[in-house]
């Protein structure tokens, strides 16, 4: 957080810390941690500090006009109360340029739909990691069908015990085998490029 003060004190604008710094470190983060050099620990750390860091900037990249890449609304499904994994790829989603709506653990299909109603997402993400949650997933694919919102979102899963069969068994749209994976699935399945800065040119310095 010093370090994101002592930026903006400089000069530096809040995009250009996300696009320059924050999202290309978490960037060598993920490469690190699928070449093996990283592991849960460093990503933890990462996690936090990006948390804490987009605290200061999230108010400040709303002042600017910088629209995000795309929203994405998270969360670990119903009867699962670990949050870990989901943890981690909100704070490398954010750190990718994403506006990220957490809505903690044990979600039961029906907050999934009206968060879906509420927020209008692009990305809807469900986490899992026990084998006896994960048949939660379909559930709220299918209360997303019966709400008349599943076309309205794309749906990508992820946690230990997912697969890229079972992902393509229930319907999901994506599959991350990890957190570091999180941000490039997210962005091929919104086709989102870049953090849009064009409503921020002139004012994010």
């Amino acid at each position: 957080m010093t370090a994101a003060r002592q930026a903006l004190e400089a000069g530096h604008g809040p995009v250009d810390l996300v696009q320059s710094a924050i999202g290309p470190a978490m960037s060598e983060v993920g490469r690190l941690y699928e070449e093996g050099e990283y592991y849960v620990p460093e990503l933890l750390m990462a996690a936090r500090a990006t948390k804490e860091i987009f605290g200061i900037l999230r108010p400040l990249l709303a002042e600017t006009g910088a629209k995000p890449r795309g929203r994405v609304v998270l969360g670990t499904v119903q009867g699962d109360l670990h949050d870990i994994g989901k943890n981690l790829v909100a704070a490398m989603l954010e750190g990718g340029g994403f506006e990220v709506v957490d809505l903690g653990v044990d979600v039961p299909a029906a907050r999934f739909v009206a968060a879906v109603n509420e927020t209008r997402p692009d990305l809807l993400g469900l986490s899992a990691l026990l084998t006896t949650t994960i048949p939660a997933m379909p559930v709220v694919i299918e209360a997303l069908r019966e709400a008349g919102v599943r076309d309205a979102v794309r749906v990508m899963v992820g946690g230990a015990p997912v697969t890229q069969a079972f992902a393509d068994g229930i319907g999901a749209d994506g599959y991350a085998e990890n957190a570091a994976a999180a941000v490039g699935l997210a962005s091929r399945l919104i086709g989102t490029g870049a953090l849009d800065i064009h409503a921020a040119q002139g004012t994010a310095s």
